[in-house]
């Protein structure tokens, strides 16, 4: 369990879902993780429970839309821990159904977009700096989100917001690969939380579930592992990369479910 030993790691709001089950295994990989987001109380009772699992960890506030918060979280790790190795920017506003085109307005639009597109701009921004005086550079992990793969009935912004990301990420991977620094994204599927369980209703869960290839929904930890990868120098070769985990729910066609319900193969 030594992945990630040695390593300074930064996980964006970490203090609740995804986050959490990030940090975590990034603590029990043996990297120095930093908790950070808006709710100190839940944030310290995150560093609480790796401490307890014998791993590394510290709290940081942090506001995804405050550039003057983003630039602290950037200079403080690297005052505490000497270095910054992994930045996983996870922090977002999860704004699914936020309307179609003519019900946006242009306040809803800009909310979103600072939010999950500017915030992961900027923190990625503030990190590279550091990560350039790494002589091994460093790694940067976007959560994207499935919301990008194609339309949506609603999720309007958040799913434009979200394809960002993933050019972001193409764009980080090729101007600062040269400098050993590399950047993928990571795009989860219908993730059950602690937290979002009791508000994911049943007849969301089944019609996922219909069209999800395995036999279950996603968990943190499934996102997690993949992201511990991505942290740790067995990735070294790999950038650039936009990478689904959903279970393969975007690997077919969209009638799957249909057909499965009718017990047919094919029209």
């Amino acid at each position: 369990m030594n992945r990630l030993q040695g390593k300074v790691a930064i996980v964006t709001g970490s203090t609740s879902g995804i986050g959490i089950g990030i940090a975590k295994l990034y603590a029990a990989e043996g990297a120095k993780v930093v908790i950070c987001g808006r709710r100190a109380e839940k944030g310290q009772a995150v560093v609480d429970e790796i401490v307890k699992a014998g791993g590394e960890a510290s709290y940081h506030f942090m506001d995804i839309t405050s550039t003057e918060s983003i630039e602290a979280l950037m200079a403080d790790t690297f005052e505490k821990y000497g270095k910054i190795d992994v930045l996983v920017n996870n922090a977002a506003n999860v704004a699914l159904k936020d309307g179609r085109v003519d019900e946006l307005t242009v306040e809803m639009w800009d909310a979103i977009f600072q939010s999950d597109m500017r915030g992961t701009f900027y923190t990625t921004k503030c990190a590279l700096p550091y990560m350039q005086k790494n002589e091994n550079g460093g790694s940067i992990v976007n959560i994207g989100s499935m919301a990008s793969c194609a339309g949506d009935l609603g999720s309007t912004a958040y799913a434009c917001a979200k394809a960002g990301v993933d050019m972001l990420t193409q764009s980080v991977a090729l101007q600062y690969g040269k400098s050993n620094i590399r950047c993928n994204c990571v795009r989860p599927g219908l993730i059950v939380t602690p937290q979002n369980e009791a508000h994911v209703p049943q007849a969301l869960k089944d019609i996922f579930l219909s069209n999800i290839m395995v036999n279950r929904y996603g968990c943190p930890e499934d996102i997690g592992h993949l992201c511990v990868y991505l942290g740790s120098d067995e990735s070294s070769y790999v950038t650039g990369q936009i990478m689904t985990v959903d279970g393969g729910l975007n690997s077919h066609t969209t009638t799957v479910a249909q057909f499965r319900a009718m017990a047919s193969r094919t029209w």
